[in-house]
């Protein structure tokens, strides 16, 4: 044969058994991927057997080492068998371990909250038993049972309280509203505020006032000691009839409830005559009210003919501000402080000036430790009519 023949034989043979090796070899990756499967090879078979899955592991057994797997079992085929390696074996996940409990760390101290500030007590609301309809509006009255309203309006007061009082009355508030509020937010519920009739929102800061504890007064617009001045279109005047200063009266008193009495405004020539001034008190006691006498004059009469009439009445000792400063306003304070100790009592008369608030408040602030209790004008009543009757006993 010639030997160009013999070559070209061998490579064709050579190149068959690649091929053959090449199906082998990708016909066991398959079943290794596959599992066992029965291959149809005409009359024969070749079937490869792979072993029986695992039983689970249980997680107590799971510390010690994995059972082998069994060895795979050879099955006789008339033509040759493939082996194919057996799987690695599979281990079933354990159950999941409970997480071992860390000692929870002690928690941070939290600062006890403070104890919420105590409003003070506002007066009772607007009674409609202490209402009644008048010509120019609602005025004020004596309650079919007998209550008034200078006491249903009172700030609350512990009257057995022995200690020495001091009432401050800051008057002309609600003619500005800066220096109302001021008032209103700065001061001690124990300070008796007193509002101008002519004020704007009238109303809504009597309302705003009573709900921050204080007690309330309507000031009454007289007539002045100066001749010439004006107390306000409506002012109490001393050249009037008595049925016109009644109407003004009314008017005024209408503006608004809720208050416990009333007080006089620049009325030094109109509290000084006792003729003008008796039908006004008249008036006043009719309604239940209390009049508070500002001193606007150095005449007595208001105040005695208040007492003679059975009006509840009280009476300012001294202006707080007369001099707006504060080293004045702070003597004025020290001077209320020792007549108080001498007498039992005393009232002071300010007005809504930025450093008279600021004294008052800060003074207000240290009263408590001295022995002296900071009172509405209304607690003062009772040392008045007391006062009263010292001084008609010694006359």
């Amino acid at each position: 044969m010639p030997r160009a023949t013999r070559d070209g034989g061998s490579a064709a043979l050579a190149l068959v058994a690649l091929v053959m090796v090449a199906c082998v070899a990708g016909v066991g990756a398959w079943l290794w991927v596959m599992g066992p499967e029965t291959l149809p090879l005409g009359p024969s078979s070749v079937t490869v057997a792979l072993p029986p899955p695992l039983a689970p592991l249980s997680a107590a057994a799971l510390p010690s080492a994995p059972p082998l797997a069994p060895a795979l079992p050879q099955t006789a085929a008339p033509q040759s068998a493939v082996a194919v390696p057996p799987p690695a074996p599979t281990v079933a996940p354990s159950a999941p371990s409970t997480p071992s409990r860390a000692t929870p760390a002690a928690p941070l101290p939290v600062p006890k909250p403070k104890p919420p500030r105590v409003a003070a007590l506002a007066p009772a609301p607007p009674n409609p038993d202490l209402i009644e309809r008048g010509r120019q509006g609602p005025l004020p009255r004596i309650a079919p049972d007998g209550r008034r309203p200078w006491q249903v309006y009172a700030r609350p007061f512990d009257r057995d309280d022995g200690r020495p009082r001091i009432a401050i009355v800051i008057d002309e508030l609600g003619l500005s509203g800066a220096a109302t509020q001021a008032a209103i937010q700065d001061l001690p519920g124990e300070i008796t505020l007193a509002f101008s009739p002519f004020s704007p929102d009238l109303a809504n800061d009597i309302a705003l006032a009573r709900v921050a504890g204080h007690e309330v007064l309507l000031g009454l617009p007289m007539a002045p000691v100066a001749a010439g001045g004006e107390a306000g279109p409506r002012a109490l005047e001393t050249s009037l009839t008595r049925a016109q200063n009644l109407s003004r009266l009314d008017w005024m008193m209408s503006r608004v409830q809720g208050y416990v009495g009333v007080t006089d405004f620049a009325g030094g020539r109109f509290t000084a005559s006792a003729r003008e001034m008796r039908p006004i008190l008249l008036e006043i006691r009719k309604r239940g009210l209390m009049f508070f006498d500002s001193r606007a004059s150095a005449s007595e009469v208001g105040v005695r003919l208040a007492r003679a009439l059975g009006v509840p009445v009280a009476a300012s000792d001294r202006v707080i501000d007369r001099k707006a400063a504060r080293d004045a306003i702070d003597a004025e304070l020290a001077a209320l402080e020792q007549e108080a100790r001498r007498t039992g009592r005393a009232i002071g008369l300010g007005f809504p000036y930025p450093v008279t608030i600021e004294r008052v408040a800060l003074w207000a602030r240290k009263l408590r430790g001295k022995g002296i209790v900071l009172a509405p004008v209304s607690a003062m009543v009772p040392l008045e009519r007391a006062a009263a009757a010292r001084e008609a006993h010694r006359g």
